[in-house]
């Protein structure tokens, strides 16, 4: 699972970025010049689409998430609190999605939200439920009271919840296989969101990981690591340790059919450019991937 072939890494990078065309990166500083189109997302559009997850723009406001967005090339969001706090009246939460649908992209999820009581459980299904959101990507206490109360909003509600692996900080749930061991038993929307970059710094097999909860993700994260280790942080996709292309190849082997969300928590005042790295290395994996398929 861990590489550190850095030709793969330029190939694939090539690939992404001149090939499919989409950024150009100025030399020697980070200001990013956005190409005339965004090209489709033709590497990903047989399983899987490509998103991001807000916590990336965590210290900019909605516009600027929403713009970031579309410079990246990327269709799908899925909001953290920061951008839509979770005490917003049902008027603020639909004026919020209509502002992200105005700009052309899909408002699907939000998250990482947190789920310590029931009273948290109501309140995340009515904020998701009110900007039409179809996913909630939470961290509940690992609770039977709370998990058996997530499970009849699903119910209800018709709204999917991905429980998030944190890693080795995570008390509840720190690895894919902790959330799927405990949501097996409930109605098949409740499932799991594949943090793969606290996966790996928890030490676990992030690919036997994804295989043996196939049925259950409903949502992913990806992301780079330093360290297979809890000292790992995140990094530029392509930089670090986690073997990329096997991931990808094992998202397709899945049959995976949700939303792949960039959750890029480095540089949190400048995360446009490794962002943009990120998503034209991952493009570039899948197509290669798709052309060694054909």
């Amino acid at each position: 699972m861990i590489s550190h072939q850095v030709t793969r890494r330029r190939d694939f990078l090539g690939l992404g970025v001149a090939a499919l065309g989409y950024t150009l990166f100025s030399e020697g500083n980070s200001r990013f010049v956005q190409a005339d189109e965004v090209p489709p997302e033709a590497a990903t559009t047989s399983t899987w689409s490509l998103g991001l997850a807000s916590y990336t723009t965590r210290a900019f406001d909605l516009e600027t998430t929403i713009r970031f967005c579309q410079r990246a090339g990327l269709k799908h969001l899925c909001l953290k609190d920061f951008h839509l706090p979770l005490q917003s009246s049902d008027e603020t939460c639909a004026a919020a999605a209509k502002k992200v649908a105005d700009a052309g992209l899909d408002l699907y999820g939000c998250g990482v939200v947190g789920m310590n009581s029931e009273a948290d459980v109501d309140n995340a299904f009515r904020y998701a439920r009110a900007a039409g959101m179809r996913i909630i990507v939470a961290s509940p206490k690992n609770d039977e009271a709370i998990l058996a109360k997530v499970n009849a909003k699903i119910v209800e509600t018709g709204i999917v919840v991905a429980i998030h692996n944190h890693g080795p900080c995570d008390k509840n749930f720190p690895t894919p296989e902790s959330v799927f061991e405990k949501v097996e038993k409930y109605d098949p929307r409740f499932g799991l969101c594949v943090d793969i970059g606290h996966t790996v710094r928890y030490g676990a097999n992030l690919v036997e990981s994804l295989k043996h909860c196939a049925s259950r993700i409903h949502d992913f994260h990806f992301k780079d690591v330093t360290a297979a280790s809890a000292k790992g942080s995140t990094c530029i996709c392509g930089r670090g340790v986690i073997d990329l292309p096997e991931v990808v190849r094992t998202l397709f082997e899945i049959g995976y059919k949700g939303i792949a969300a960039f959750e890029y928590e480095a540089e949190e005042k400048d995360p446009l450019p490794g962002l943009c790295e990120s998503v034209g290395y991952i493009r570039g994996v899948s197509a290669q991937h798709l052309s060694n398929m054909s």
